[in-house]
């Protein structure tokens, strides 16, 4: 890692959900933290302030990641405030749910969009701009193993983050830096949970082992662990966190 005071930490999507716990996370871990958002200024700017209140650092950025101008800007403010970027979490994502019909291209365009070209965004600023010790972190999906009717689009963006993760790993031999993803199973967040019935969510969480659905904070221990010193010899892996969903 950096041998700045404080190490720091890029997190798409990083104010609601999976996001918002992973930037709570990693400011706990001692990282300065950019939070990134699409849209929700209030939401990122509470994310900031409890970092803050408990003692942190962080600095609230808005971009679209499928949009190259947006995440350069994004890099560049973290290296502005910051001194330079130690670890990226690609969060930001978008579940339209779709079946595999032409009435729905564009919502197929829409997430390829957000979840794919975003992701590879991200990761040829992240491959440009860290040093060793660097960590690269995307957010697939366990979803992939269950081919659930209307999950195609969503299912075709996250199978393509698994690649790319593979990929960046292999073109950064040499560099000591790691690309991995973590595939989270049902996880209890605003978008997850929106119309479904109680019902449906006790029947979705008896699929795991564990029988119980995730908690943003369970993901987020997963990134805190490859962004972490424990971490450092897990590369170009896809780490289901799921409780034995898939």
């Amino acid at each position: 890692m950096s041998n700045r005071a404080r190490k720091s930490a890029i997190v798409t999507g990083g104010s609601r959900g999976i996001g918002q716990a992973i930037s709570l996370r990693l400011a706990a871990d001692g990282f300065a933290v950019v939070v990134n958002y699409a849209g929700n200024a209030a939401k990122a700017e509470e994310t900031v302030d409890a970092i803050k209140a408990a003692g942190g650092m962080a600095l609230a950025i808005r971009g679209d990641v499928s949009n190259p101008d947006d995440v350069e800007k994004l890099f560049t403010s973290a290296k502005t405030a910051f001194g330079g970027v130690d670890v990226v979490v690609n969060s930001a994502g978008i579940m339209p749910m779709a079946t595999i019909d032409t009435v729905h291209l564009e919502a197929f365009d829409q997430v390829i969009a957000t979840n794919l070209r975003g992701t590879f965004l991200v990761m040829a600023h992240a491959a440009k701009d860290l040093e060793k010790g660097g960590r690269i972190i995307a957010l697939s999906t366990s979803v992939i193993a269950k081919s659930f009717p209307g999950y195609g689009p969503y299912i075709a963006s996250k199978a393509g983050v698994e690649g790319l993760v593979h990929v960046l790993a292999n073109e950064l031999r040499g560099r000591g830096i790691t690309v991995n993803a973590i595939a989270p199973g049902p996880v209890a967040t605003e978008l997850f949970l929106k119309g479904k019935s109680d019902e449906l969510i006790a029947q979705i969480a008896k699929q795991a082992p564990l029988e119980r659905i995730g908690q943003p904070e369970d993901i987020a221990s997963a990134v805190s662990f490859l962004a972490g010193p424990d971490g450092a010899w897990v590369n170009s892996q896809v780490v289901r966190v799921n409780g034995g969903f898939a």
